[in-house]
């Protein structure tokens, strides 16, 4: 059975870092590309980050070149390393499936990020 558990978010100040972590179990990395989510209240929920079977990663232009999304393959874990964080990174991270290849499963709990000074 697939399971998603998001963990990691928390309060910081502008400028802070964070690392998100997406449990898993269920789920093969080396088959299925995974990607990270943000939803903000009333907006849709969006990919910012994938990372593909064979490791590539994609971001969407707000959050390139200050996330990092990772994973362990063998545990198997999905990280997103967060830095140099605005306000506007505010929301609800999720994790799953990259919607782009594979239908997204049942989404989990997700973690609250909040940038504010």
């Amino acid at each position: 059975q697939v399971q998603l558990v998001e963990s990691g978010g928390g309060l910081v100040q502008p400028g802070g870092s964070l690392k998100l972590s997406c449990t898993t179990s269920g789920i093969d990395f080396s088959v299925y590309p995974m990607a990270w989510y943000r939803q903000t209240p009333g907006n849709v929920r969006e990919l910012i980050a994938a990372i593909r079977t064979a490791g590539t990663t994609r971001y969407v232009d707000s959050v390139k070149g200050r996330f990092t999304i990772s994973r362990d393959v063998a545990k198997p874990i999905l990280y997103l390393q967060m830095n140099s964080l605005k306000p506007d990174d505010t929301a609800i991270y999720y994790c799953n499936y990259d919607n782009t290849w594979v239908r997204p499963h049942l989404w989990g709990q997700g973690t609250q990020v909040t940038v504010s000074s």
